[in-house]
């Protein structure tokens, strides 16, 4: 059995693994590189293998870093099944045609800017016809049900706690030297995060892929997320609004039940909050008719919020006038926009227009990676460029750590523990180069476990 990297190993974006059991081809996961100047033709490069060959594909969840080729793959012959779950595969219908109209906007751009002997480069890695096409090869299965993608291969997704449907992925294949059990975590969650419920403790596996995105750090405690957000939020709308980048599936919906929870509280005053997102407002709505895949009272929380709308003004904005109109407010709002690195979307309108001013404040939520706009203030940059304008920081940044949908470093080495005894092989996978390298350290020293490495992209390794 060969087991290749093709994304998301020494990098938290891109994720796409290759695995060939010497009966079945199969991806799990096809991801989209994102950040930094080389993204573009990482992705344009990406794929290059014999898709005829390709069984089926397992998804862990929607967001764009382990979605987001899925339709370049539809596009360059891959037909076979797309096998995912049912909350994913609402989430794809808005996700992959949101990210293929970036894609053909992107493209134009580039045309446009960019030397004319370089435009013929310049095309969309995939259209929205082509991403809607792609839906049709999905295949729903529900959390904890056996299924066979291959006569020889069986599967089960447990749930991951990361986002909406998101699934730890459970295989058992034959090969030649007998039955070998695969275990990709995904993203995993913090465990009882407040919105879903804690990742499936799994047991066993003889080859498993970790991720490692917050594999070096720790979150804050509740207890501080719930003060720092008080202290950042009351401290600002008198003078000023709070801009809260964030990606439209998973992180604004932990935001919005977050905010609604401090109003219903009295812990902040009468809250009003814009969804400046399309695809954030409908992966909003589709989270909102899935309230059984939360945890326990989250469903609570959201009749509140439906009933009492003075407490907690919840709007979402649909037409781009609507968005620029929130441009006019100069205190007392809460926008959350995508995305959630700063690099595309309306937000980057909105920090625009509010970086430069000091009564105002930004809200990071979540992991930045490295070469995006968000990484840039995370670090401090005392100026950064939007729409080719250099743009003065002056807002008050807050950094959020206790929101991420990710498991931390404890986290991490909490669901680790749940497995009975050590896999053969485990590979630390979805996290900086540094930071997965010295999360397998610590995998070694803190839990004894041998045939710990950090995944390279391109690596190839032949797992007995």
């Amino acid at each position: 059995m060969k087991i290749s990297f093709l994304g998301g190993a020494g990098e938290v974006t891109g994720s796409c693994t290759l695995v060939d059991t010497g009966d079945a081809r199969f991806l799990v996961d096809c991801g989209m590189f994102q950040g930094g100047h080389d993204a573009w033709e990482k992705n344009l490069a990406a794929l290059a293998f014999d898709l005829r060959r390709l069984d089926f594909v397992l998804l862990t969840h929607a967001h764009i870093d382990h979605s987001g080729l899925l339709p370049r793959l539809s596009a360059l012959g891959y037909q076979g099944p797309i096998h995912t779950s049912a909350a994913t595969a609402e989430l794809l219908e808005v996700m992959l045609a949101d990210s293929a109209h970036l894609q053909e906007k992107e493209a134009e751009w580039r045309s446009r800017h960019r030397d004319t002997r370089r435009r013929r480069a310049m095309t969309a890695l995939y259209t929205v016809n082509q991403a809607h096409a792609c839906l049709e090869q999905l295949r729903t299965v529900a959390y904890e049900t056996e299924f066979r993608p291959h006569p020889r291969v069986s599967c089960r997704f447990h749930d991951a706690g990361h986002i909406l449907g998101s699934a730890i992925v459970d295989i058992r294949a034959r090969t030649s030297a007998g039955t070998r059990r695969l275990v990709f975590s995904g993203d995993l969650g913090q465990a009882a995060n407040g919105l879903l419920p804690s990742p499936r403790p799994i047991d066993a596996a003889d080859l498993l892929l970790i991720e490692s995105t917050y594999g070096n750090r720790l979150h804050k405690t509740p207890e501080q997320t719930r003060a720092e957000l008080i202290a950042a939020v009351s401290g600002t709308l008198a003078k000023g609004n709070v801009i809260i980048p964030a990606f439209a599936v998973g992180r604004t919906q932990a935001v919005l039940y977050a905010l609604a929870e401090l109003a219903r509280s009295a812990s902040l005053p009468p809250l009003r909050v814009f969804i400046d997102s399309p695809m954030a407002e409908k992966a909003t709505l589709i989270t909102r008719r899935h309230l059984e895949l939360l945890a326990p009272g989250v469903r609570e929380l959201d009749r509140w919020m439906r009933s009492n709308p003075a407490e907690f003004q919840l709007r979402y904005t649909h037409e781009v006038a609507e968005s620029m109109a929130l441009n006019q407010i100069r205190a007392g709002a809460i926008i959350i926009s995508a995305s959630g690195m700063c690099d595309a979307g309306r937000v980057k309108h909105h920090l625009r227009w509010n970086l430069p001013r000091s009564a105002s404040a930004v809200l990071i939520t979540g992991f930045q990676a490295e070469g995006t706009l968000g990484r840039r203030l995370v670090d401090g940059a005392r100026s950064v460029r939007i729409f080719n304008d250099v743009v003065p920081v002056r807002a008050q940044l807050h950094t959020i750590g206790g929101l991420s949908a990710h498991a931390d470093r404890d986290g991490l080495l909490a669901w680790l523990r749940g497995f009975a005894h050590a896999p053969a092989r485990t590979f630390v996978v979805h996290g900086e180069r540094e930071t997965a390298a010295g999360f397998a350290e610590l995998v070694k020293k803190q839990l004894g476990w041998t045939g710990v490495e950090a995944a390279q992209r391109g690596g190839v390794h032949a797992i007995s």
